[in-house]
């Protein structure tokens, strides 16, 4: 997935929590989730990277804060934490005989979303929130036509 980066211009601005003159997709993938949840009837509130979440990253031993990609709260009354990754960046790499820097980059990222999606689980069960990772599977499951 190549990174994209720009603004998004909220049609349904009584549906955005935050500052909505202010909201950055990092992804292409981003940008067609903002378009969907701006449109999508039983989404009653959304936000971007407007929740942030203390976490002890296991990589250096140092607290950080983790800007979450989406706040969804649904005409059920659910909410939900939503982290949009890549699928093969959710699985733990594949150990290799040879430690190039490459790999090493990969496994440290790798434990490193470990430790703020293990905090984010946390934060939203302490609130009664649901924490979910959208890889492009899930997101084609819901219909959201990915752009690549």
């Amino acid at each position: 997935m190549k990174t994209y980066k720009g603004k998004y211009r909220v049609k349904n601005i009584n549906k955005y929590e935050g500052d909505s003159s202010n909201c950055v997709f990092r992804s292409l993938w981003e940008r067609q989730a903002f378009r969907w949840l701006d449109e999508h009837p039983k989404v009653v509130k959304w936000s971007s990277e407007e929740v942030v979440v203390p976490y002890k990253c296991k990589t250096d031993g140092k607290m950080h804060r983790y800007y979450t990609d989406l706040k969804i709260k649904l005409s059920d009354g659910k909410t939900y934490i939503i982290e949009i990754k890549p699928e093969a960046q959710t699985k733990e790499p594949k150990v290799r005989s040879r430690k190039t820097k490459k790999y090493i980059n990969e496994v440290m990222t790798y434990v490193k979303n470990q430790s703020k999606w293990e905090a984010a689980r946390e934060y939203c069960d302490s609130r009664g929130w649901v924490f979910q990772i959208w890889t492009e599977r899930t997101m084609k499951s819901f219909g959201i036509k990915l752009l690549t």
